[in-house]
């Protein structure tokens, strides 16, 4: 009996393998045979014995698949596929079998053959319908069953799903007919739940998912709560990652039926679902009024906040959106994604690519004149904090004087809006990277001010952007492929966190709303330890930590001590008084600024000393323009220690050929 069974499991493994043009012939094959058995079947219950056809009772064997066979053609049946076969499916035998049934008995009344009770008439019909059912029934469940996958080669993994909600249920036909997956039962905490059986899976109570675990070796547990509140979802994570197992989340059903995922997207749980707040709200309305038909710039397009900057711009359709970036790989594939994007979503928004390095004031004025943008998102800088720690000059004149280019060309072609992407870090900067960023808030407050400008300026101020290039995340992910160890600068260091989507969302609302001069803040929660996220990103990974208290762990968390101008923590206010807006999750600060003929002094003598190259009047002016500007002496600028060095070593030279045998107390400490 085994080795027929393994027979039938390969024959339908081959049927499988067949063309959609073979697998219909096929199917029309079965149920022709499927018509004659029902006709002999009736015939033999009605007469109590096995049927032997004679005389006009051949015309009823020919007569049942000559009717059915087209119907079920016109109805579609054959175009279903019979292993994912639903309940729509048998409701569309049902219906095809009923119009069979009554073509079949007007028929065969109208031939009136003496030879064929007239009770065969229904009683064909209903043994017809039954085999057919029982025919898709028994594919659908071989199909679904461990078997024909573990005779494939395959293996499927056992899984639980917490939430027995719409979601966990209504998927669970795309679950079993996935093959990597095979449903263990469902864990709910609503008590109304406990040990009740849905579409034949057991519901199980939360104190029992240990049990659970071990008796059906579970490797999974599905998350099926994309529609609760992302504080609940945190929660429910929390509570499963002290279990052995990878823990996903099942796309929403809204997800499958827009078709931007399948089953086979379930995912990893990302940190981005840990954050324990929800998502910015959108504002659509005010947003479109302030885009649609505009011609819109964004520098630094082809970075991690400016690429989701274009495209929730495009989904709004100003009349032309230039995409400004220093790097071509970078602007090419921005364009390609935007072009995909506007083809699928029929909208005819003109896409202008512009190589163009932002300090490169004859192309800026050239772009402005030409395309004579409304609104302007400048989100081109150097972010990297310990890059621009060791690059000052280079890092101060790509953002401030980058700033201030693109500040001028737009006083000057009368552009409506200008809108710069900031950061926490601007708030009482300890590094070069914070102080650029409050230098160039500083140039927009200032112009803001000017009685004759304008332009309306405002800020965007916000926390670290979860996988944005450069951060955290992405580094810590790298590190756990690797095996570790991740790399924590201080047990204490704590950041603001916001995704990515949330940040344009900002970026776009504030713009909506400025009327000039703002600095805008998100409501970002409660800041998170980075040694929590980095213990987190390595529970959802499926592995654990190795410290003292489990020495046997995957990965190991390493601290290497703080990196020059970084802080323990970041703040996004200046003073104390933050402004309500219409928006509940953004709110408007009310910082000090240097007015500009006096901040215009500076900033000459700024890019004097960066032309120079003399790092330490460029923290002078830093410090003297920026009063909360908080620094270390220790200059850790690559070119500026160099020349250090080598002004060292001439120095040691000469003193030697001068038969001096003391140096410089300066030299001596080195």
């Amino acid at each position: 009996m085994y080795t027929s069974y393994n027979a039938f499991t390969r024959i339908l493994i081959i049927i499988t393998k067949l063309s959609p043009a073979q697998k219909k012939l096929l199917r029309i094959v079965i149920d022709i045979l499927i018509a004659f058995f029902s006709v002999w079947l009736a015939f033999s219950l009605r007469f109590e014995s096995m049927h032997h056809p004679v005389g006009k009772q051949w015309i009823i064997y020919i007569l049942a698949p000559t009717i059915a066979i087209p119907l079920f053609i016109s109805s579609g049946l054959y175009s279903v596929v019979y292993r994912f076969n639903g309940f729509p499916g048998f409701i569309a035998i049902l219906k095809a079998v009923t119009l069979y049934f009554i073509v079949f008995s007007c028929v065969l009344f109208s031939l009136n053959l003496s030879e064929v009770p007239r009770s065969i008439s229904i009683l064909q019909p209903l043994l017809f319908l039954c085999i057919i059912f029982g025919s898709r029934v028994f594919i659908r469940y071989w199909f679904s069953s461990n078997n024909i996958f573990k005779q494939n080669g395959l293996t499927r993994e056992s899984l639980l799903i917490y939430g027995s909600g719409s979601n966990g249920i209504e998927l669970i036909n795309a679950i079993i007919c996935h093959s990597n997956y095979e449903l263990a039962g469902f864990i709910d905490d609503d008590k109304i739940f406990d040990g009740q059986i849905i579409n034949g899976i057991k519901v199980y109570k939360p104190d029992e998912i240990l049990e659970v675990i071990q008796l059906k070796k579970v490797k999974n547990i599905l998350v099926a709560a994309s529609s609760l509140p992302r504080l609940r979802r945190s929660e429910i994570i929390e509570k499963l990652q002290s279990y052995a197992v990878n823990i996903r989340l099942l796309p929403s059903l809204e997800e499958l039926a827009e078709g931007k995922v399948t089953i086979s997207d379930i995912k990893k749980v990302e940190i981005e679902d840990l954050l324990g707040r929800d998502p910015i709200p959108a504002s659509d309305e005010i947003s479109q009024q302030s885009i649609t038909g505009k011609v819109v710039m964004v520098t630094g397009a082809g970075g991690s906040i400016g690429n989701e900057l274009c495209f929730q711009l495009l989904y709004l359709q100003p009349s032309k959106l230039l995409l400004i970036d220093n790097s071509e790989y970078s602007l090419f594939k921005l364009q390609q994604g935007l072009e995909q994007y506007s083809t699928c979503s029929n909208i005819r928004t003109v896409l202008v690519p512009l190589l163009c390095d932002v300090t490169d004031e004859n192309r800026v004025v050239n772009i402005f004149r030409v395309f004579q943008p409304s609104i302007i998102y400048h989100a081109a800088a150097y972010k990297h904090v310990p890059m621009v720690e060791h690059n000052i000059a280079a890092g101060i004149y790509n953002n401030v004087y980058g700033t201030l280019t693109l500040v001028q060309a737009a006083l000057r072609h009368n552009v409506q809006k200008f809108i710069l992407v900031s950061t926490d870090k601007a708030v009482r900067p300890t590094n070069i990277m914070g102080a650029s960023k409050r230098l160039c808030e500083m140039i927009l407050q200032a112009f803001a001010a000017e009685p004759e400008t304008t332009t309306k300026f405002s800020m965007v101020r916000f926390g670290n952007v979860l996988g944005s290039s450069g951060s955290v995340v992405p580094l810590f992910r790298e590190q756990i492929k690797h095996g570790g160890p991740l790399t924590i600068t201080h047990k204490e260091i704590t950041r603001y966190f916001m995704t990515i989507p949330e940040a344009a969302h900002l970026v776009i609302q504030a713009g909506a709303m400025s009327v000039g001069g703002e600095v805008y803040l998100l409501d970002m929660g409660q800041p998170i330890k980075i040694i929590d996220l980095a213990r987190r990103m390595v529970t959802l990974s499926g592995l654990t930590v190795r410290d003292h208290l489990n020495p046997q762990g995957d990965i190991e968390i390493e601290i290497t001590g703080l990196r020059s101008g970084e802080k323990l923590y970041e703040e996004l206010l200046i003073g104390n008084n933050p402004e309500s807006t219409p928006n509940p999750c953004i709110f408007k600060a009310n910082d000090t600024f240097i007015p500009w003929p006096e901040l215009k002094v500076e900033l000459t003598n700024l890019i004097n000393s960066i032309q120079s190259h003399d790092i330490n009047h460029i923290k002078e002016i830093l410090k003297k323009l920026i009063s909360e500007y908080k620094t270390s002496t220790l200059i850790t600028d690559h070119i500026h220690k160099e020349e250090e060095c080598v002004i060292k070593e001439k120095t040691i030279v000469r003193y030697q050929i001068n038969g001096n045998s003391s140096l410089p107390q300066v030299f001596k400490s080195h």
